[in-house]
């Protein structure tokens, strides 16, 4: 597995990343089944959070061999100092850790988020009280809008920045693109999220891909295409979609990163996204 050395979160991470979504909802001896696969397939890093169903008590199990060894990254939608405090002594609890090497704002959409985060008793009191007490090393956030993203990285030096670098947006609109350009000024940990994604959930998905929160590319090629134009850009690391077939295409198409994206790959996804309904942008909500 590449491996990737971050100076803002001193550590080295493997380019594929484990998302805790792949161990939600199967058995324990599944979870730990997919979770020492990711191990010898080289991956160091797992994220998870507490919406993704029973991901975190599964992957605490899982992974509890191996935590000294792992960047355990999670994450809370709750804006407030009280809500996101109990859910984080809570995380800690289903991961059986003490620590995460990572704490994330997790899907911040819009200003008023930001807003309701950095405000009186806002979400931010907590994570910059446990990072003091050692309960997180370092803190990031997932944003999904590119003025949410912008303006949280005004209000605060992030370590990391977790967003959706999908291929047809990027192209299409290009949506993300401001935001990566800022985070590669400062430095931050890039985490692309929906680079193996083609378009907007279909009614397919819900039997097809029940993890999934958008219609994922569904052909290998294309998936590897798409992945290489996603480092291309500059972005550190990926986490596939929600299922364990997904992240065994990524594990794969790490063993041919070497091979750069020619016009010709650059062409096909051109023609991909010309003819694709973008997942992004999204309406703030």
């Amino acid at each position: 597995m590449d491996k990737i050395k971050i100076d803002k979160l001193d550590y080295t991470l493997s380019r594929v990343a484990f998302g805790g979504v792949v161990v939600a909802d199967e058995s324990q001896s599944d979870a730990n089944k997919y979770v020492a696969e990711a191990i010898d397939a080289g991956v160091n890093y797992f994220d998870v959070a507490p919406t993704y169903s029973n991901a975190e008590e599964r992957l605490g199990p899982a992974l509890k061999t191996w935590r000294k060894d792992v960047f355990l990254a999670c994450k809370t939608e709750d804006r407030t100092r009280k809500g996101s405090q109990a859910l984080l002594e809570k995380s800690l609890k289903n991961l059986q850790t003490d620590y995460f090497d990572l704490y994330q704002l997790h899907a911040v959409y819009n200003l008023q988020d930001v807003e309701q985060t950095f405000g009186p008793n806002g979400s931010f009191e907590t994570y910059l009280k446990a990072k003091e007490q050692g309960y997180i090393k370092h803190i990031g956030f997932s944003a999904h809008s590119t003025e949410a993203a912008l303006a949280l990285m005004e209000h605060y030096d992030f370590d990391s920045i977790m967003f959706p670098f999908n291929f047809v947006s990027l192209i299409k609109n290009d949506y993300g693109s401001f935001v990566l350009k800022k985070a590669l000024e400062k430095k931050m940990a890039i985490i692309g999220i929906k680079s193996m994604a083609l378009s907007v959930k279909q009614e397919s998905d819900t039997l097809l891909h029940p993890k999934a929160w958008y219609h994922p590319i569904e052909d290998f090629d294309l998936a590897s295409k798409a992945v290489k134009y996603t480092f291309s850009r500059g972005i550190d690391v990926i986490v596939p979609p929600g299922d364990i077939d997904h992240f065994r295409w990524a594990v794969e198409i790490m063993k041919k990163i070497d091979q750069p994206l020619d016009k010709v790959d650059l062409d096909t996804l051109i023609g991909y996204a010309k003819n694709t309904v973008p997942l992004f942008p999204l309406k703030a909500r």
